[in-house]
C-alpha cells in the first residue's frame, strides 16, 4: 500500500546507519570535533520540517519513523531544547587520509602528480581530475566524446583565479547534429548529474566510471554500442566544484560541506556540522522555492538561498537542461508531459538508498506518476533500492533539480540516493559496491531516454 504521508513505511534495513551504539549520549563536555549521527524520532512531517527549521543537518536517510541528524556532541543538547529525542545511531570514526594541495588553498605548493591522477581520502578524484579525465577522454576519442564548459563557479564569477569552470561531456557516436547545444538534436538525450551536493563524494566517482564504462565499452559492449549509437549521454560529474574543492581539503577532519560557497551569508567556513557558508543547489531552484524541506537560516544545510535560482551554479544547469531538451511538458503542476516526450535524467546523491521522483516538494501524484513510478521500480530491481516520492519514504524537499527537469522540461527525472556503505567519506572501495549495484540501472534509464512515458 502506497504511504500518502512522510512516515508510513519502513526503510529497508540496508540503507539505515550500520553501526549503532545504543542510548548512550556524548559527554556533558562538548567536542566539536567528533561528529555523531542522531536517531532523531520524527512522526510526521511537521516535525521533520521542524529539524530543517532549526538548522539542524537532516541526512538524506530514514528509518521507520526516525530521521538521522548530523552533528557534535553540542548538537543532542540543541536538539533536546527544540523538543526532540535523539539517540545516538554512529560515532563517525576519524577519517586518516590526507588531502591533496590545489589552487584554492592559500599559499599551497602545486600537486606532484599530474592533474588527472590527483586523488583524496584514498582514492576519490579531485576537481582537477575530473575535469582533466573529460578533456583525456574527448582527446583520445573525439569520435565518441565532446566536452562542453557551461559556466562558471560562484567563485569563478567573483575571481576567476580561484574558481572552476562548469564541464559536461557529450558521450555518444557521433554523427552531423550530435552533441550540439540544441534542443532539436536527432538523438535521445539521458544525462547523469553528481556532486550537488560536494560531501556525498562517492557519486562523482560513479560519474568517472561511468564515462569509463561507455567510451572502454564501445564496439566490444553490445549493452553500450547499441546506446551510444542511438542516443546523447551527458555526465556532469561536479555540480558544485568549489564545495567539492573545500571537502577535498579536510584531511583527518572532514569538512562535511553540503553547499556551494557562496560566502555572502558570513557563516562558518571551514563548516561546523551545523554551521556552513553557501546555499543548497538542490533547494534552489524555481519549482516550488522555499516551500518545504528547507531552512530559513543562512548557516543551515538546506538553505534554499535568497530567491529562486539565485546561484550561478543553479542558472548554468538550468540552462543547460534548456538547451539539451524541448520543453514538453505545460506550465500547470496538473499539466502531463506527452508519450512522445524524449529525454530522461538521474541526479546521483548519498547516501539512503533510494531511487526518488517527482514531486518531491509534495506528496501529490504527478500526471505521469504511473510512468516514473514504473520506473523507478525497475531500477529498484536492480540496485535493490527503495522507492517513491521523497515525501513517502524521507520528507518533503521543494526547489530540487529532479522537481525542476521534469516540471519546467517534461523530462523523466530521477534522484538516485546510493547506500555508500552509510557514509559521506566511506573507504574508496566502497565504490565499487555502489557501481555494481548501480550500472544496470544508469544504463535502463539511459535507454528509456527515447520514449520514458511509453511502457
Amino acid at each position: 500500500m502506497r504511504r500518502r504521508h512522510v512516515l508510513a513505511t519502513l526503510v529497508a534495513a540496508g540503507a539505515a546507519v550500520a553501526l549503532v551504539i545504543g542510548p548512550q549520549m556524548p559527554s556533558a563536555v562538548a567536542d566539536s570535533t567528533q561528529l555523531f549521527v542522531y536517531r532523531v524520532p520524527a512522526t510526521s512531517e511537521a516535525a521533520a520540517q521542524r529539524l530543517l527549521d532549526h538548522g539542524f543537518d537532516v541526512l538524506e536517510n530514514r528509518s521507520g519513523t526516525d530521521l538521522f541528524v548530523l552533528g557534535d556532541e553540542a548538537t543532542a543538547a540543541r536538539l533536546r531544547g527544540a523538543g526532540f529525542r535523539p539517540a545516538v545511531s554512529e560515532k563517525l570514526q576519524p577519517t586518516t587520509w590526507k588531502a591533496p594541495s590545489t589552487r584554492l588553498v592559500p599559499d599551497a605548493a602545486a600537486p606532484v602528480v599530474a592533474p588527472v591522477d590527483e586523488t583524496y581520502y584514498g582514492g576519490y578524484h579531485t576537481v582537477r581530475a575530473q575535469h582533466a579525465h573529460l578533456d583525456q577522454v574527448a582527446a583520445n576519442r573525439p569520435d565518441l566524446a565532446t566536452v562542453v564548459d557551461y559556466g562558471d563557479s560562484y567563485l569563478k564569477t567573483r575571481n576567476p583565479a580561484t574558481g572552476y569552470d562548469l564541464k559536461a561531456i557529450c558521450l555518444t557516436r557521433k554523427l552531423s547534429g550530435d552533441c550540439s547545444l540544441t534542443p532539436s538534436a536527432p538523438k535521445p538525450r539521458f544525462l547523469l548529474m553528481t556532486q550537488i551536493h560536494a560531501r556525498e563524494i562517492v557519486t562523482g566517482d560513479i560519474a568517472w566510471r561511468f564515462i569509463d564504462h561507455l567510451v572502454n565499452g564501445y564496439g566490444s559492449n553490445a549493452q553500450v554500442t547499441a546506446l551510444l549509437d542511438s542516443t546523447e549521454v551527458w555526465v556532469v560529474p561536479i555540480v558544485n566544484p568549489d564545495g567539492v574543492d573545500l571537502v577535498q581539503q579536510g584531511g583527518n577532519r572532514p569538512y562535511l560541506q553540503r553547499k556551494n560557497l557562496n560566502g555572502a551569508a558570513g557563516c562558518a567556513n571551514p563548516p561546523t556540522s551545523s554551521n556552513q557558508v553557501g546555499v543548497d543547489l538542490n533547494r534552489n531552484t524555481a519549482n516550488h522555492w522555499g516551500t518545504s524541506g528547507v531552512s530559513s537560516s543562512r548557516c543551515a544545510q538546506t538553505y534554499p538561498g535568497t530567491s529562486a535560482d539565485s546561484e550561478p551554479e543553479t542558472k548554468a544547469i538550468n540552462n543547460l537542461f534548456r538547451r539539451l531538451y524541448a520543453d514538453q511538458r505545460g506550465p500547470n503542476d496538473s499539466d502531463a508531459a506527452p508519450a512522445t516526450t524524449r529525454g530522461a535524467m538521474i541526479s546521483l546523491h548519498s547516501y539512503a538508498g533510494m531511487n526518488l521522483f517527482p514531486w518531491g516538494w509534495s506528496t501529490r501524484d504527478s500526471a505521469n506518476d504511473a510512468a516514473l513510478r514504473r520506473i523507478a521500480a525497475q531500477m529498484s530491481q536492480y540496485n535493490g533500492y527503495q522507492y517513491g516520492q521523497p515525501g513517502e519514504i524521507l520528507y518533503n524537499a521543494s526547489g530540487t533539480s529532479d522537481d525542476w527537469s521534469y516540471g519546467e522540461l517534461g523530462i523523466a527525472s530521477f534522484t538516485t540516493e546510493l547506500a555508500s556503505c552509510g557514509s559521506f567519506t566511506p573507504a574508496y572501495s566502497c565504490t565499487t559496491t555502489d557501481w555494481n549495484k548501480n550500472l544496470p540501472a544508469l544504463m535502463y534509464v539511459a535507454g528509456k531516454a527515447k520514449a520514458p512515458y511509453q511502457p
